[in-house]
């Protein structure tokens, strides 16, 4: 990894080697930075504050390797990025101003795209991480990884059971609990539905209507203004010396019939002409028959009237017009159904319900007797790794119990109160010495036990579910003696089949290491590109001793680092 402006470093490389590579350096020379380094590598959170003073921008590149066709190469082609002879290039940026960018392979890709791939590259362990193991969430959660299949399928199928009943309780409680609304709703549409159905409007019934009271309310000037028309194109019988517009323009057309031949612009204005007086014959009988078909009846008009006021009433209530009206009637009735059907619906969504939970139980049952089978084979597994990690009296198990609840599923022949995961509550137990009663970890083990506990349980997991590299930040707190020996011994055989990279203070543990990384400060107080160096020979030396009594020098610190390298070297 190469780190740029992340907290007190300015410009370091870090080079991991294959097996157990130990960081060590003084409290505050910036060893966390490695950890947070690879967080940021692997998706964690970007936090602004990280970006080293007066710097525009925190940088962190790694190369990881990564076999051809693995699951991670595989994910990591899918979203576009290309393996540089065999190994993915990944970067995190994090600006001053919070903004973070990723890039994997050449391409950016999302921040979580770097999450996911993260559970199948690095396992991440330290002070937090036990702190987490004290929560029987956590626990459980751990109880499941080690089970694998035997409860990760019928999980799955308990989860989307769970889910469609959450969805179906929610349904039912809106449906019951909104019962008086919804009755109430359901009669307003009723009386709308009946009071559009008594009138029974006709789309454009509206505009014809209004059309026709126009037409009537006006019928004696319309009658006259027709009247006086059409004498005007035809003539009046009342009047045979009266002069109309069809006879003067039949006196034009003769007037051109006999020269037209001579000349044919004269004649296409004669043909024009006669276009001319067919029109107005036309016009003229039309009319004629206009005022005889128009109706003056009063009583029409004080019909139309009504039904213009009838519909006025419904379009003042229910929309704009009588096609808005329309719309709101077909969308009442559709909604009435709805309504209607809500006691059926009620019955079929109760038998759904009651089939959901007896499947729940089905399911729940089969996870508590998957997690108690595996809880005795992790509980055995984990207490033969503490036997290598001076706790050779320590026994861990777990309890596995549930809680009644009248209204929950039936598990053991007993309703118990489930959840998202199940109905089971896991705690993971410790008895640290023969004779001691099995207490829950958070309460019966100490700072360094604990520590031990988190260990051989990333053992037990490296054996079933392995991934590439362990990453421990100070998991050995609290620890010290033949036990931080014992801690030293056991990464070094879990480095024997994956990459294991320990931040320690402990020279017991960091003697182990296949490669020691000091981490220095320069004396501007920031860690430079010559800040992170390989320990080797007598330098290897100097620092263990520096770790054991605080000084470099000290001819027996140093006698006692040679013996610890010399441990170390004959157990590898």
């Amino acid at each position: 990894m190469r780190i740029r402006s992340l907290g007190v470093i300015d410009d370091a490389v870090v080079e991991l080697s294959p097996g157990f590579t130990a960081v060590t350096g003084e409290t505050g020379a910036g060893k966390t930075m490695v950890v947070t380094s690879l967080g940021l590598l692997l998706g964690g959170r970007a936090d602004p504050a990280l970006v080293r003073i007066g710097a525009a921008s925190a940088v962190v590149e790694g190369r990881v390797s990564v076999a051809p066709g693995a699951a991670v190469a595989r994910r990591a082609e899918e979203a576009g990025a290309e393996l540089d002879d065999g190994a993915l290039l990944i970067s995190r940026t994090v600006s001053a101003e919070g903004r973070s960018r990723a890039h994997l392979g050449g391409r950016s890709v999302p921040v979580g795209l770097l999450a996911e791939l993260a559970d199948d590259l690095v396992a991440v362990h330290g002070q937090t991480d036990q702190q987490g193991l004290l929560k029987p969430a956590r626990q459980r959660a751990a109880l499941d990884r080690y089970a694998g299949d035997a409860v990760s399928v019928p999980l799955a199928a308990y989860t989307t059971a769970y889910r469609r009943l959450r969805a179906l309780d929610a349904e039912l409680e809106e449906l019951t609990t909104r019962a008086r609304e919804r009755a109430q709703e359901a009669d307003l549409l009723r009386f709308g539905l009946a009071e559009i159905e008594a009138v029974a409007p006709r789309a454009g019934e509206d505009v014809e209507l209004a059309a026709e009271a126009e037409r009537l309310g006006h019928a004696e000037a319309l009658a006259s203004a027709a009247a006086l028309a059409h004498a005007a194109l035809a003539g009046n019988p009342e009047d045979p010396e009266g002069v109309d517009a069809t006879t003067l323009v039949a006196g034009a057309g003769r007037a051109l019939e006999g020269v037209r031949a001579h000349d044919p612009a004269l004649a296409a204005l004669a043909d024009r002409i006669g276009e001319i007086s067919i029109l107005l014959a036309d016009v003229a009988g039309e009319l004629a028959g206009y005022a005889d078909d128009l109706d003056a009846d009063p009583r029409r008009l004080a019909a139309v009237e009504e039904r213009r006021a009838a519909l006025t009433g419904l379009t003042r209530k229910y929309g704009e017009d009588v096609a808005a009206v329309l719309a709101w009637a077909e969308e009442g009735a559709a909604r009435l159904t709805e309504l209607e059907g809500d006691d059926d619906r009620i019955g079929e969504l109760t038998a759904e319900r009651d089939a959901l939970r007896a499947e729940l139980s089905k399911l729940a049952q089969a996870l508590t007797d998957a997690r108690t089978e595996a809880a005795a084979r992790f509980a055995e597994a984990v207490t033969a790794e503490l036997a290598s990690l001076a706790m050779p009296h320590a026994r861990v198990s777990f309890a596995i119990r549930q809680t009644e609840d009248p209204e929950g599923v039936e598990v053991g022949g007993r309703r118990v109160a489930y959840g998202p995961s199940g109905a089971d509550e896991v705690e993971l137990l410790l008895a640290p010495h023969p004779g001691a009663p099995p207490r829950p970890i958070a309460k019966g083990a100490s700072g360094g036990e604990l520590s031990r506990v988190m260990l051989a349980v990333e053992v037990v997991f490296a054996g079933t579910d392995p991934v590439p590299t362990y990453l421990f930040d100070e998991v050995d707190a609290g620890v010290g003696g033949k036990a931080a020996v014992e801690i030293g011994r056991r990464l070094a055989k879990l480095a024997k089949t994956a990459q294991v990279v320990v931040v320690t203070h402990l020279p017991q543990v960091a003697a182990f290491a296949d490669r020691q990384l000091l981490v220095e400060k320069t004396n501007d107080g920031s860690v430079t590109r010559s800040g992170v160096t390989v320990l080797e020979g007598e330098d290897r030396v100097r620092e263990l001793s520096r770790m054991l009594a605080g000084q470099e020098d000290s001819e027996t610190a140093r006698a006692h680092a040679e013996e610890l390298l010399a441990t170390a070297r004959a157990d590898l």
